[in-house]
């Protein structure tokens, strides 16, 4: 077991640690002796002193001295710029893809997604492609004597069948927008309901004092699929949803029936009275 009591000619080597840190930081940055500390190696301690870098509040700059054995030299190993507890530290970094906000994007700018990326699950998985079927014996005689047999023909017809039901899917796959290698999986659909919901959902403040909702109104474009039956496409061009995804259950001032404007009056037609006689004076 090593000793953790400090070796004498290493603590009282204050001047040589203070030495070493002003010749690293300058006189002005080093400020008085905090604190001398055992390591875990015996005759080695380190010495701290307070930085007076305005820029590094809380820091200290630590010195380590050694000493070798059966030696009264102490010689210094390393000089160092460390926090203390009440340090002024820098944010934990955040990956560049979690920092992103809506809006950051410009022309030009990539966003890559990750294979795995839980808002996307597998989409249309090429199902026209037919399966090649190895050819047999009984194909190539079939071919050399220019005659098909009635095994082949069934072979055939089957592989035809195939490829024409998996053209025919193909054809649905992409008139339902499943052509593309991922799509939304529900997680994803959930995160883009959640967001949507907390800039243009019910409990908004514009949505808490509008006469009606968005159900209702006239400006409302409705979308298919899943979400649909939640959200839509606000077209009010004189709103701050325009364009945008808006909750069924939202509502605004701009809403087509809100303020119908009433037709003005017609004024009543000119009345005529030609019994009344009016006499100059």
């Amino acid at each position: 077991m090593r000793s953790r009591t400090p070796d004498r000619l290493c603590l009282e080597a204050v001047g040589l640690a203070r030495a070493a840190a002003e010749d690293l930081a300058g006189a002005g940055a080093v400020g008085e002796h905090v604190d001398a500390r055992p390591e875990d190696t015996d005759r080695v301690v380190t010495h701290y002193f307070a930085c007076k870098e305005p820029a590094y509040r809380g820091w200290c700059w630590a010195v380590t001295v050694a000493r070798a054995s059966r030696s009264k030299a102490v010689t210094v190993d390393e000089v160092t710029l460390l926090p203390s507890t009440d340090a002024l530290l820098a944010p934990e970094w955040v990956p560049w893809n979690e920092r992103l906000q809506p809006g950051d994007m410009g022309p030009g700018d990539l966003l890559p997604v990750d294979a795995d990326d839980p808002r996307l699950e597998p989409g249309y998985t090429a199902a026209d492609e037919p399966i090649e079927r190895p050819r047999r014996p009984v194909d190539e005689l079939s071919t050399l004597s220019g005659e098909v047999t009635a095994e082949a023909e069934d072979d055939l017809d089957a592989v035809g069948a195939d490829i024409h039901g998996r053209g025919q899917i193909a054809d649905v796959a992409v008139e339902l927008g499943l052509d593309r290698p991922r799509v939304p999986s529900r997680f994803g659909l959930d995160t883009s309901a959640d967001r949507w919901d907390e800039a243009f959902g019910a409990a908004t403040a514009m949505a808490q004092a509008a006469p009606a909702k968005c159900l209702s109104c006239g400006f409302l474009m409705r979308i298919g699929g899943r979400l649909g039956q939640a959200f839509g496409i606000c077209s009010n061009e004189a709103t701050t949803s325009d364009g945008r995804m808006v909750s069924l259950a939202y509502g605004c001032g701009g809403h087509s029936e809100a303020a119908v404007m009433p037709a003005p009056p017609k004024p009543p037609p000119p009345v005529m009275d030609e019994w009344q006689i009016e006499i100059d004076q």
